[in-house]
Formats: structure tokens, sequence, C-alpha cells
């Protein structure tokens, strides 16, 4: 035995030992525990409460991952604005929370509030009431509160601090007594002498109880009964209220978190102080959580030199006091601001998987997930199954629908109480409506800050007050939930599909019914009933044909003509949070465009979303999506048919990304045989899309043309367009300055196995002779290139002479230009005579390169004596010796096609000698023609000459 009670005694020693080693790598203060551990006996409960509060309140939600994990609730948390109230500013308890602040009392912290507990009541505890709107910070004041607790930071003062979850305590069905409530969440604290209600050791105990409205509190001395005593059973309500009368140990202090419409619930004689949480209400509180959120630790410096300049132009954006800085009074805003920006330039193929209609469901989620609308009535919150969130979708989303159908996106009064109101209601639907209007409209839609004349309510007489979404894209995101739910759905289906689930319930019976009655009933009445039973089919039908209509819907809007001038959906979600930086697009239109609203239809499809939605009580039915989906395939497919400005198929690539369906990109990209993406600003995020689109189609599938010219793409970009570029056999990338470095990338991509490309555009990439010379080492196992383009790429007569090396072990390469690069004579006579010696070249462009009038002439003469009849065409100048090039008009069209980004003294040089070759050749000539034929050219030239003199943009000759 003795043996036996050695073993018990070192096991539990060790495993004290190892929780203790456990709870110190959390980081939190572990300066108690180890002092105890060195000491015989039990840990001490109160200790053991910190470290398991610290580590249950350090838990982030879901949605904080996709900032990469980096940071901890301590550094990301900035203090909103927290103001004391008195008794009698209850009437402005419902004020805005997105309009500026009125600062009749300065700011104040928790700590502040239960500073002067006891002078203010003398032997008795301190009630302390925490309001604030949805979106201000409530939650997260309440985590960083408790953290701040467990690590000695604040309210040092109370020895205990016991948090609650009213939503918690609301599903109670048994009785319980307050220990027994303490003991069933915190079992380390079962009997603890601070809750025992003997002496004044409650005055040391802080109760937290965290969102009361949740709870139905009564406190009606007939309703809720007395008790004084903690271990006597109680329903949970009527536990909370003796502890706010003081009935219940009246020593210790509560801390109670509520939102606008439930302040009232507990009377003013049993509340000390009240507080608001006002948000953020000036910029630098906005910049300093931008700040914490972005500038993420582990990140290397470019990246965060990314994220400064992201964070200086928010800020210059913020202060121009925009619509912007009115919705980012709400931390909420503050937080889909950030996660919509690191979604926007830090996405790439490494980062986990994200949507821009994920980032707002999270969002929503975060802050509506549970929630449910109550009247305040006396109805137990477990037995209200309104949804919060659907009720939001039915009313704001309606609004939304409509505006977006009117092109609308600012809204007066009386249009919110059309939508939002509604038409006369039942007694309990009224006091829901007053609830949702206190504690919900102002967090989707604040007064217009437009010209700054509405943002401090000083309306000028006849004007008319106007609401708008606090973020544009949410009214898009609303209006298509709106739709996919199936809330517009006509009086006639509404109908038909309450007819057909009253007669599913009621087939048999009604089956017995028509059996029993047809021997009695004459045939025209008889046929009513056979109809009847008919509706369910009919029900099928009508509701097929509504899905068909939202898929319709979806394409329509995504190609609207009137849009066609906008910039992609991601670069108008960039502006709108950063501004417009630069000279307006040329064809620039003052009325917003609505082109995420088809895009949110799309992802709010996609299954994991659905699932976000289904935890808000918003249920899309995947027959509901297969409906769509089927219906979507045909009308994208229609449409795409007809050329679309690159804009609009950048919209199209972020739609299918979206809806994240691989079947459905795949049967839609499989119609597409070029993606056309010129003067398309790329970034990360974009690259990521493109890739993901053609990732999804089988490797089979061959674009003929991806262009992606002046799209300033990267290195980096490359790297992400990589299984892209396996999919097209013409690749243009042209005016990208790519340099030497992205040669190894396309290096490998043309020995890459998987790729099929025929065509390499690289004109004006400065890959100089290094990158060229690395670009070339792909020759001799690549046998796919045909048309390979190194125009003014930086070229000397080292990669010429490389060049005409290496393209002897190229059998397929039919089409080499280098023109305008550093090539003189010598060298461009050898490509030359290897290209007339190849078997499958047939042209060579060198014109713009610093070759002499003796090496035009031989490189003519060389081109046409070739060893076969084959003549190889050599693009060298406008003139071939004493006659006028066939080639003369291509040479021209490309020089003022480029001419706007290169070197223009260069190039009016060039020119200069064309027409001096030119007027020697007329000279030259003794037939008329051919001198006329000199004239046109000349004109040609001198017309380009004067358009460069006058940078003019280039046109066409």
């Amino acid at each position: 035995m003795s043996l036996l009670h050695s073993r018990l005694a070192a096991a539990l020693k060790w495993n004290r030992k190892w929780k203790i080693s456990h709870l110190c790598a959390t980081g939190a203060s572990c300066r108690t525990l180890t002092s105890t551990a060195s000491e015989p006996g039990p840990l001490d409960p109160i200790e053991i409460h910190k470290r398991k509060l610290f580590l249950w309140f350090s838990h982030l939600p879901q949605e904080e991952k996709q900032f990469g994990g980096y940071f901890t609730p301590e550094t990301m948390h900035v203090d909103p604005l927290i103001l004391e109230r008195n008794p009698e500013e209850r009437s402005g308890f419902q004020s805005s929370s997105l309009q500026p602040q009125t600062m009749s009392n300065p700011p104040v912290t928790i700590n502040q509030l239960f500073e002067s507990a006891r002078s203010l009541s003398e032997g008795r505890g301190i009630n302390v009431v925490l309001y604030g709107a949805v979106g201000t910070g409530k939650a997260t004041v309440v985590r960083k509160l408790v953290l701040d607790w467990c690590n000695g930071a604040t309210l040092t003062q109370f020895k205990l601090l016991v948090p609650f979850s009213c939503e918690d305590l609301s599903q109670l069905s048994k009785v319980a007594s307050l220990r027994d409530l303490v003991s069933r969440k915190y079992l380390h604290l079962k009997r603890h002498p601070l809750l025992s209600g003997d002496g004044t050791q409650a005055e040391n105990v802080l109760f937290l109880f965290n969102g009361m409205e949740k709870m139905m509190l009564d406190f009606r001395i007939g309703s809720t009964e007395l008790c004084d005593d903690p271990g006597v059973a109680l329903p949970a309500d009527a536990v909370v209220v003796n502890l706010l009368r003081k009935y219940l140990l009246p020593e210790a202090s509560v801390l109670v978190t509520t939102r606008l419409s439930a302040v009232d619930i507990i009377p003013q004689k049993y509340v000390n102080r009240y507080a608001q949480i006002c948000g953020f209400n000036d910029p630098q509180r906005q910049r300093a959580y931008f700040t914490s959120r972005l500038l993420l630790q582990g990140r290397d410096g470019a990246q965060n030199q990314a994220a400064q300049a992201l964070v200086e132009l928010l800020y210059l954006n913020l202060q121009k006091q925009n619509q912007l800085a009115a919705a980012c009074f709400l931390p909420s805003y503050c937080w889909l601001t950030c996660a919509t920006l690191h979604y926007l330039h830090f996405t790439n193929a490494k980062s986990p998987l994200r949507t821009l209609t994920g980032i707002y469901t999270s969002f929503l989620r975060m802050n509506f997930g549970g929630e449910v609308l109550a009247s305040g009535t006396g109805v137990p919150i477990q037995d209200c199954h309104n949804s919060l969130m659907l009720y939001v979708v039915r009313t704001v989303g309606k609004l939304a629908f409509d505006g977006v159908t009117n092109k609308q996106t600012s809204f007066s009064e009386n249009e919110l109480e059309q939508w939002i109101g509604g038409k006369t209601k039942t007694d309990e639907e009224l006091r829901q409506l007053v609830t949702f209007r206190t504690d919900v409209v102002d967090f989707f839609l604040a007064p217009c800050v437009e010209s700054g004349r509405h943002y401090h309510g000083d309306l000028c007489e006849g004007d008319e007050r106007r609401f708008v979404f606090a973020v544009p894209a949410m009214q898009e995101y609303l209006a298509a939930l709106y739709v996919v739910l199936g809330e517009n759905k006509s009086a006639l289906e509404k109908i038909t599909k309450q007819v057909s689930v009253a007669i599913g319930q009621a087939s048999e019976d009604v089956n017995t019914l028509v059996s029993i009655l047809s021997k009695f009933i004459p045939l025209r009445i008889f046929t009513i009933f056979n109809l009847l039973k008919l509706f369910p089919k009919l029900f099928e039908k009508i509701n097929s044909q509504n899905k068909g209509n939202i898929a319709r819907t979806m394409a329509a809007e995504m190609f609207r003509k009137e849009d066609s001038y906008n910039e992609d959906v991601l670069d108008q979600m960039e502006q709108s949070l950063l501004g417009f930086h630069g000279p307006q697009p040329q064809h620039y239109t003052k009325s917003h465009p609505f082109e995420l609203y088809p895009i949110f239809m799309g992802g709010l499809l996609h299954y994991g979303n659905r699932v976000l939605l289904q935890q808000l009580d918003c249920s899309i039915h995947s027959s509901t999506v297969v409906q769509i989906t089927k219906a979507l395939r045909k009308y994208l497919v229609r449409e795409l048919n007809k050329p679309q400005p690159p804009e609009e198929v950048m919209d199209l690539l972020v739609l299918l990304y979206e809806f994240q369906n691989p079947r459905l990109t795949s049967e839609v990209v499989a119609s597409l045989r070029a993606i056309r993406l010129p003067n398309i600003r790329m970034t990360s995020l974009k690259c990521f899309v493109l890739s993901s689109v053609l990732s999804c189609t089988p490797g089979s599938y061959h674009l003929q043309v991806l262009d992606l010219s002046s799209c300033l793409l990267t290195r980096d970009m490359l790297m992400t367009l990589l299984p892209a570029f396996r999919h097209a056999q013409t690749i243009n990338l042209q005016f990208n300055s790519l340099g030497p470095e992205s040669c190894n990338l396309l290096r490998d991509l043309l020995l890459d196995n998987r790729s099929s490309i025929e065509t390499l555009l690289l004109c004006d990439n400065p890959l100089l002779d290094s990158g060229v010379s690395c670009l070339l080492e792909a020759f001799p196992e690549n046998q796919t290139l045909k048309h390979l383009s190194l125009m003014h790429t930086g070229m000397g007569d080292q990669s010429a002479l490389e060049l005409a090396e290496r393209i002897q072990q190229h059998s397929s390469l039919q089409e080499v230009n280098v023109a305008y690069n550093n090539i003189g004579d010598n060298a461009a006579l050898s490509l030359v005579d290897v290209c007339r010696e190849h078997h499958n070249i047939h042209t060579v462009h060198l014109y713009l390169n610093p070759i002499s009038d003796i090496g035009k002439q031989s490189l003519y003469v060389r081109g046409s004596q070739s060893s076969s009849s084959r003549k190889v065409r050599v693009l060298a100048s406008v003139t071939e010796g004493d006659d006028v090039s066939d080639d003369w008009h291509p040479i021209l069209s490309v020089i003022r096609e480029n001419a706007s980004s290169w070197d223009r003294e260069r190039v009016q040089q060039q020119l200069k000698v064309f027409l001096r070759d030119l007027e020697w050749g007329r000279q030259q000539q003794q037939n008329l023609w051919k001198r006329l034929h000199f004239r046109r050219v000349e004109r040609g030239v001198q017309e380009t000459l004067r358009m460069l003199e006058r940078d003019i943009p280039s046109g066409s000759p």
C-alpha cells in the first residue's frame, strides 16, 4: 500500500507541474503560479480561474484567421470611445451611432467607472450598464476587459471576475442557485468563500453579464421573488434580478452589457452608472485599428511597406470626412474595411481560400449570429424564432433590392418608412419594429454626408434628409441575398407554395375524400378536386421558372452595356476604400454601377457561404442552387459569344471565382477561345483569380489567346499565373516592365511538358541581354514555340548572336521579332544568315535598330538569296534598296501604336532616316507610279513624325 501511495503522489505532482508549464506556455503571466508550484499545497482557485479565463477569451473567431493569425487580442485591440451618460440623458440613447457624438462628458474607461464604487454606495456594490448599438464593439471591449483582469492590468480592486453569457443563461430550463450557476461554468470556484454570502467578502467580486437583452428580466416583486441566499435554487433570470436589486450578495458589483433597445429593462434605481460605447469617434482611432490589422508581424519588408502605403492612403481618404469615415465610426465596419483590403492586396497562391462574398457573409455572422428579434414583452428568448438576419433581409434587403433595380443609392425617410416600417402591423410586430429600428437600422443605413451638409444634421430649409448604406457594397450584398433567398416571389408564387405544402401534407386525406365524393359530385365540380391534386406540380414549374429568372438577371446584370466602361469590380472596391487617385478614366461615369450585385448572387450559392447563412436562419436549398446553376450556364455562354470589354471579362472571372463551382466554371470557360485583359491593372488577387478559374478546366483545354499586355505584371504575379499560362497557346505580356529575373519563370514555362505555347510576345519589357540569354536556354528542348517577339527588350549584339546560335536548335520557330533594340550590322547579318538557312522561319523584324545603310542593303540581299525557293522577309526599313518595302505599312503601324511609350527622340531620328531613304529611292526611280508610291509612303512617315512632335496619342496609319 505504501508503494501505491508513493506512486500516486508522484503522479499527482507530475500532473500539477505539467499543468503549470502548459498554462505558462500560453503567454500569460505565470508569476503567481510559479511561486505556488514551488510550495506544497493545492493551487489557488482564483489563479486557476484567471488562467482558464485567459485561454477561453484569447480564442479568436474563425473570421479572424484570414489575417494570417499573426496577432493576438491584445495587439489588435483599439479602445473605442466610451462616454458616461447621466440618467436624464436616456432620451438620447437612440441617437445614430454613425453620427459624431457630442462629447458632453469626458471619455472614460471601464476601470474608471468602478473606481469610486465605495464612495457612491457605502457597503454596497456598484451596478454599471454598458450599452451600445450593433457593431460598436461591445463584445471586443468585454474580451479585452477580461484579458486585462487576468493579467492584472485593470479592475485590480476585484479579486474575482465572473463573466456570464446571457444567451447561455436564457437557455437554462432548470432552476439553480447562484453558486450552482458559477460552479457549473467554473468548477474550480465551487464553494469558494467569496461567493458564500458571509460577511463582506463579496465586495471583491464583479459579475459580468454580457448581452442582457437576451434575457427577459422582470423586476416586479410579484413576478420575481426576493432571495438573499446564494445557495437557494431560482430561475436564472431571478438570480440576475436579485443581484441587480442588491438583495443577493449586495456587496458584489455587476457590469451589464446590452443593446440600446434593452437599456430601460433595468429600472433606473438599480443602476449606478450608465456608459455608452460610441465606437471610433476620430480618424486617429481608426488609423490605430487599421495599423494593428494590416501591419502584421511575420511579413517581409516589401509586404509591410505595401501595407504601410495602404494605411496612409486609407487615412487620407478618411480625413476627407466622406461616407467611409462615417461608416468607420463603427469598429465592425473598420473590421470589414481591413478584411476587404487584406483580401484585395495580400491574396496569393499560399493564402487560404477567401472570397469577397465570404468576407461579407462572415461579417454578418459575426454581428448577427444567433441573434433573434425579441419584442421585449415577456416572451422567453428561447421561444423566439424570429431570426434577426432574416428580418434584415426582408426589410433592409427589400430596400436594397429596390435601390439596385431603380439604380438608386440614397433613400428618403418616406422610402425607409415604406420598406422598413411597412403597413399597419399588430402590436407584437410594432414592438419588434421599434426594437429593430433602435438596434439595427443605424448599423446598415447612415445619413448621407454628401458635401458635408447632412453630416452634422444641419439641414437647410427645403432639404430632405437622405440615407445611404454605410458601405455601398452592402446594398448590393443584401439585394443579392434578398433575391437568392426567394424573398422577391410574386403573390401567385407565395400562394401556390402555401397550397402546395398544405396539399402535400394532406395528400392521403384528399385522395380518400375524392374517392368517396366522386360518386355523388357532378363531373364539373369533381374536376376542381383533380386540379387541386396538380398544384404541387404547378408550383414546381413556377418555382423552376423563378430560378431561371434569377440566373437570367445575373447574366444580364453582368454584361449591362451602360456599365461596360466602368473599371472592374475589384478596382471599384479598392477605390471606394482608398479614394480615387490619378486622372479620371476616359469613360468615367458618376452614376454608381451595381456590378457587384450579380457577383454576390453567384457567391451566395457557394456551399461555404450557404453554411454560414444557415447559421443565420437564412437557408438556400441545394435544389435552388442546382436550378440556378443550370440556367446560369446557358445565359453566360450565350453572352460570351459576343465581344466583351476587358473589364467585363475580368468581372466574369471574379463571378466564376466567387461561385466556387468547378463544374460550372469549366463549362463556361470551355466556350472561351480567348481571354483578353489588356490595360487591366492586375494585382496578386486578380492573377490568383485567373489561375484559379483556368485550373478548373481539364488539361486538354487550350486558350488560343491570353492577352495580359499593359497589366503592370511583376515576377511574383508571373509565379501566380504559371498554371494559367499552361492553358494558353498565345501569351501576350507586352508593356509590363518585366526584368531579367522574370525570364527564369518563362524559361521553366517553355520547358514544362504541360504547356503548349506557340506565340510569346515580350515586347517592351527590359529583359536585357542576361534575361534573353536565360530565356534562350529553353530552345533545345522546347519545340512548340513558333512566334517569339523580343522587340524593345534591351537586346544587344551578344543576345542577337546567341539567338542566332540557339535558333539552329529550334526547328519549329517561324517568326522572330527583335526590332527596336541595340543590334548592329554584324549581329544582324549573322541572325539573318541563320534564319535563311532555317526550314521554317519566314520573317525577321529588325527595324529601329542601329543598322547602317550598307547593313540594310546587305540584309535585303541576303534575305532574298536563299538556298531554296522560299524567301525570308527581313523587315529592317520602309525601303529595300531603291524600292519601297512591301512591309512599310506594318512597320509604321507598329511605330504609331507604341510611340507613346518609346523614346521619342530615338524614334524621330529613325523616322528621319526613313525619309532620307525614301527621298533617295524616289530619285532613283523613273517609273511614275513607283514615284507616286514613294510619295505616299513619305506622307505616312511625315504624318507619324508630326504626331510625335505634337505628342498626340497614336492612331492608325
